[in-house]
């Protein structure tokens, strides 16, 4: 494969990793309607601990745990302000 071929395979990852990114907003944003309602916080840190130690025990690499835990910090971060949102 040369470059150009790679990099359509980079495209339709983003592709893909866009869709699912959008389904995990989708269910963050219900949680944070739940949350909401029942008057929890949307902050809660044992559940993003949860999260990362699950995403560090599924990492196959070739990321490190620490570079895999910066992404889904930054994507923690984006569902937490999409569940402060109103409606």
């Amino acid at each position: 494969m040369d470059i150009s071929d790679w990099r359509s395979k980079i495209d339709e990852l983003d592709e893909q990793i866009v869709i699912l990114i959008s389904k995990r907003a989708e269910v963050a944003k219900a949680i944070g309607e739940l949350k909401r309602k029942t008057q929890s916080p949307v902050y809660e840190p044992g559940r993003e601990q949860t999260v990362f130690d699950h995403v560090r025990a599924v990492n196959p690499g070739p990321l490190a745990d620490a570079e895999l835990l910066h992404v889904y910090e930054r994507i923690i971060d984006v569902m937490r302000t999409l569940q402060k949102r109103e409606g």
